[in-house]
């Protein structure tokens, strides 16, 4: 079948950058459209491709009539032609997979090229984003997590999945949702534009822990804090913006993977401890924001337990410290911790960084309005091991993370000219 080109469109013709947009073989396809749509609402001229599966779930007619231009396929590029379509298609500005599914992501990472979007996606060097979509169980099994980091190491960046609500068959909800249109558009137009922060980061490795932790009793109870994880995802995204490699270690949250860095998603926090100084081992700043819980299960149980009348006692054992653990292998590394406190703050963070050898302790005031769990704002005391400390006004997160970052650059500095 041959697909018209669209007969109207309410957009003018697009002249800014090019974006290549893959609809990949999800049910998430359907919403491929929105996404065209959106990205030329941003001024891009868009290319798209759709593999046969994802014709399973989208016309090539809605797509042709979103993107006012033609969509490829693995029969347009089998048809005679003047050039090869793959290479033509990959002369562009920025790529984003619109409902990664875990057969192309293995095909990418695998390097094959045996279909259109493998073979151009070998060819795009420009910036390539992933919008996964599928079930919890294929996103979180060892195989698709290989692919995806295998994709990371060359610098393709990934957004989502999210949680929420997938597929069409009530499969229920979890981690595996795609992005919504407006969020890819954002992040691809995003990748087009020059950074506009300092790259006064650039060529170091952040490691940054954010959320809370869980620490289950039993299958379906767990102990946790109401973190939310904005702390810990502003500090990860103000350092990839400044130049850095950044790794995000975060407990759950419902907050989408942010573009442009490495996110490994933990529940408890022994996973944390294990995550973070793996990833620790080359870094050269480490921030730990992360609510982890003090306290874990002594045995937790393998079957849920029924209700039972009266008091229940729970036995429980410490967590594990790791920022005390980060402290003793810190190295050159600058080490950044959050403490919690209602009284006597000051010098109990002092004391926290003296004893866990961390460069500078970020003191939270739990209790004062605006800055609880959750909120876009925080008030902050930057408190050194000596008790010299610097109290800062309300700001948002954003800005209490530029602050965090300044002052953990100027560290780093002080070591490298120290030698």
């Amino acid at each position: 079948m041959t697909v018209p080109a669209p007969f109207a469109s309410a957009l003018p013709p697009a002249s800014g950058p090019r974006v290549l947009v893959i609809v990949g073989g999800s049910v998430a396809a359907i919403k491929a459209p929105a996404v065209l749509r959106r990205l030329r609402e941003g001024g891009a001229q868009v290319r798209v491709i759709a593999t046969s599966a994802a014709l399973a779930f989208v016309t090539e007619l809605s797509l042709a009539t979103a993107a006012a231009g033609e969509v490829a396929t693995d029969r347009t590029w089998f048809a005679p032609r003047p050039d090869a379509q793959h290479l033509t298609l990959a002369r562009v500005d920025a790529a984003v997979v619109v409902g990664a599914s875990a057969d192309l992501l293995a095909r990418a990472a695998g390097g094959h090229a045996s279909d259109l979007a493998s073979a151009t996606l070998l060819s795009v060097r420009a910036p390539v984003l992933w919008v996964p979509a599928m079930n919890e169980q294929m996103w979180t099994h060892p195989a698709v997590q290989a692919n995806a980091e295998r994709l990371r190491g060359w610098g393709h960046r990934f957004l989502g999945p999210v949680v929420g609500a997938f597929g069409t068959a009530g499969e229920g909800a979890g981690l595996g949702r795609m992005a919504e249109p407006e969020e890819i558009a954002g992040a691809v137009l995003a990748l087009l534009d020059p950074p506009t922060s300092p790259q006064d980061l650039a060529g170091l490795h952040v490691v940054v822990s954010a959320g809370p932790t869980r620490e289950y009793l039993d299958p379906v109870r767990f102990i946790s804090n109401p973190s939310s994880g904005k702390m810990g995802f502003a500090v990860a995204e103000e350092a990839r913006d400044r130049g850095a490699r950044v790794t995000l270690v975060t407990g759950p949250v419902s907050l989408p993977d942010p573009p442009g860095l490495t996110v490994r998603r933990i529940e408890t926090a022994l996973e944390l401890r294990d995550a973070v100084k793996e990833a620790a081992r080359d870094a050269d700043i480490v921030v730990m924001t992360a609510a982890v819980a003090d306290y874990r299960a002594a045995a937790a149980q393998t079957e849920k337990q029924a209700k039972v009348a009266g008091d229940v006692t729970l036995r429980l054992t410490p967590n594990p410290d790791i920022l005390a653990e980060l402290g003793q292998e810190k190295g050159k590394r600058v080490l950044v911790g959050f403490a919690m406190e209602t009284h006597a703050g000051i010098e109990r963070a002092a004391a926290k960084a003296r004893r866990k050898n961390a460069d500078f302790i970020l003191l939270n005031y739990p209790t004062r309005e605006g800055t609880a769990f959750g909120s876009d704002d925080n008030e902050v005391t930057l408190v050194r091991p000596d008790g010299s400390h610097e109290a800062w006004p309300r700001l948002s997160k954003r800005e209490v993370a530029r602050r965090l970052l300044d002052g953990a650059r100027r560290l780093r500095r002080g070591q490298e000219a120290a030698g």
